[in-house]
């Protein structure tokens, strides 16, 4: 399979005061991320996953290590503009993200910038608002919107760039329970059209639906693998103050009691067919 983005041996250092020795986000880092895949990276507030998804399209550039985006060095000046048209990237506060008055001429900004003709930015535009389901909001001013339908905005936004690659850095942090389902159905979506998505959350649930699971801890890869490889771990994986998702507790808390269920179930239906399977066997 195709690697769209190749992490090798990333560290990345924050500067602080002149006197005062540099915070290391990220250690030495390295993986792959495959063409239409998608990945979840999850980790504790300072565990270096925002700093990640920065460094993913040039936004901050390696202390030391490299970052490439389909080939493109983030190092290289002269490729940033490249990188950018290839991963997009949806911030936690839309707030940061929206630029216009009008919902259709935010969602037109970043075309306009790529040089698209204005036939083409107005295809673009209508088809982002509709994969958004913001259609009917198009003349609306953003600061009106809900959080939920800021954020689906910026995410039209993105979209209508028509990057391969969609970082999003935590972005329903800010929503309520509502809005975070609503976002994390569009994200499903535009995977299943063959984005390469990736997704910097800190809440479990998110990635279940994923291809692949990171777990960061204190700047490095503390596990790797698919969801349900991942969660098997359990134990290591509250070592390091982080939950688990909740079939995958209430797995562990079963097991414990002396019921045969699969270690490291992470969805619903999957407990549900579980339970059944063992009363039909009794």
């Amino acid at each position: 399979m195709d690697k769209v983005i190749t992490v090798e041996d990333l560290t990345f250092e924050y500067t602080r005061g002149e006197n005062e020795e540099p915070v290391k986000a990220l250690d030495g880092i390295s993986f792959e991320i495959d063409k239409g895949s998608f990945t979840a990276i999850i980790g504790k507030n300072g565990s270096g996953k925002s700093t990640l998804a920065k460094n993913l399209n040039g936004l901050l550039i390696p202390t030391s290590g490299s970052v490439f985006v389909e080939g493109y060095d983030t190092r290289d000046d002269e490729a940033i503009w490249e990188i950018r048209q290839r991963a997009g990237m949806v911030f936690q506060n839309p707030d940061n993200q929206l630029v216009s008055s009008i919902v259709e001429d935010d969602v037109a900004f970043g075309p306009e910038n790529l040089g698209i003709e204005p036939a083409e930015i107005r295809r673009r535009v209508d088809k982002a608002l509709e994969d958004v389901n913001m259609g009917e909001y198009k003349m609306k001013a953003p600061h009106l919107l809900s959080g939920g339908q800021k954020q689906r905005i910026a995410i039209a936004g993105v979209v209508a760039m028509r990057p391969e690659i969609i970082i999003f850095d935590e972005p329903t942090a800010m929503l309520d329970p509502k809005g975070r389902k609503e976002i994390m159905a569009i994200i499903k979506e535009l995977h299943q059209d063959g984005k390469t998505v990736i997704l910097i959350t800190h809440f479990m649930e998110e990635t279940i639906d994923a291809d692949r699971v990171i777990i960061l801890n204190e700047g490095k890869i503390l596990l790797d693998g698919a969801p349900e490889e991942v969660f098997k771990r359990a134990d290591e994986i509250r070592a390091v103050n982080l939950e688990v998702p909740m079939m995958t507790d209430l797995a562990d808390r079963l097991i414990k009691e002396g019921i045969d269920v699969p270690r490291g179930i992470i969805r619903e239906e999957d407990m549900v067919e579980a339970i059944c399977r063992l009363k039909s066997q009794n």
